[in-house]
């Protein structure tokens, strides 16, 4: 695939996250995702590839559009698997809080795993811990092997960990050993990408969340160079039916996904935008003039590269979000 596609995912991104950005704190979180999600499809429309959604919205009955199934793209490029998440942190935005992102992962055809709608048991870590977590080992064991690893003390691993009660045992071990715990409320991807940026301070990912946005997260991870292990974890009768109708047997249910079963190929490309400002991307500014300034980031596996981009853009300008503007005059 071209290296020019990274740069018009970032695009793609960037609209989603315009589209959404003016329902910061309002209440409104649908409001917010139907913004994103029309936004980043129309972005699509423009791009030259052969693109099917393989994690989006929802089935075509739940979705009017990024549907799982959906084709995205002029057709007349490489053909892709796309995994997407219009606006990751619906509730982030709608309280005007940090970390909500416009986030896609795209690979090769059949490359992404077609995960289930349901719970995925999740570790995470960047590249200096690679090779030392194991998702069927002790929370003790874990975070002791990331800090021999990263040649810190227990007491000054940061762990990250959803505030959920289904995670208690998790934060009472941590807490047992003295490790340091940092809580987030959503936004399962952004909070694992941390583990990958020393800047951050965040050194391991730990927990129970959504097992599309951990298809989306291993993208990431695979182009930064990090390591990730997943279970899927289905916490109802009904999802645990889901599995079964996507192929997922109990045997398969039961056994560990590493990074390549979840994001597998050479090629995988990564691209996020924030829309409210966070631990590694900053949110959409509005400024004077019909101006907006927007922080993403955008990676590619096959080469390492990781790209920041930082762009202003003149919203009377662009095509797109002068229809939505349109669209949505009250916002």
């Amino acid at each position: 695939m071209s290296r020019n596609l990274a740069l018009e995912l970032v695009r793609v991104t960037e609209t989603a996250a315009l589209a959404s950005a003016r329902y910061m704190g309002r209440g409104d979180k649908n409001g917010a995702d139907g913004a994103a999600v029309e936004g980043m499809r129309l972005a699509f429309e423009s791009i030259d590839i052969d693109g099917e959604v393989v994690i989006g919205e929802g089935e075509l009955d739940e979705a009017p559009m990024l549907y799982i199934g959906e084709k995205l793209g002029t057709g007349n490029g490489r053909k892709t698997d796309i995994a997407v998440d219009p606006l990751e942190g619906t509730s982030l935005i709608a309280k005007g809080l940090p970390n909500a992102i416009a986030v896609l992962a795209m690979s090769e055809k059949g490359c992404l795993l077609k995960a289930p709608d349901t719970y995925m048991k999740k570790i995470v870590v960047g590249p200096e811990a690679k090779g030392c977590i194991d998702i069927d080992d002790t929370v003790t064991n874990n975070i002791t092997r990331v800090s021999k690893a990263l040649n810190k003390r227990i007491s000054e691993i940061t762990l990250i960990v959803q505030d959920r009660d289904r995670h208690k045992d998790i934060i009472d071990e941590a807490r047992a050993i003295g490790a340091r715990i940092k809580l987030f409320s959503d936004g399962d991807v952004a909070s694992a990408m941390a583990t990958c940026f020393e800047e951050t301070g965040i050194d391991i990912f730990m927990g129970i969340g959504g097992a599309p946005e951990g298809v989306i997260t291993a993208a990431a991870v695979k182009c930064m160079g990090g390591d990730m292990e997943a279970k899927l974890n289905p916490l109802s009768e009904e999802e645990i039916s889901r599995c079964h109708e996507m192929g997922f047997t109990d045997e398969k249910l039961s056994k560990v996904l590493y990074l390549d079963d979840l994001a597998k190929g050479e090629d995988v490309f990564f691209a996020a935008t924030g829309i409210t400002s966070g631990d590694l991307l900053k949110g959409v500014v509005y400024l004077k003039n019909d101006k907006a300034k927007t922080h993403s980031i955008v990676m590619r596996s096959k080469t390492g590269t990781i790209r920041f981009v930082e762009a202003i853009h003149k919203l009377d300008k662009n095509s797109i979000m002068v229809d939505l503007m349109d669209k949505y005059k009250n916002i």
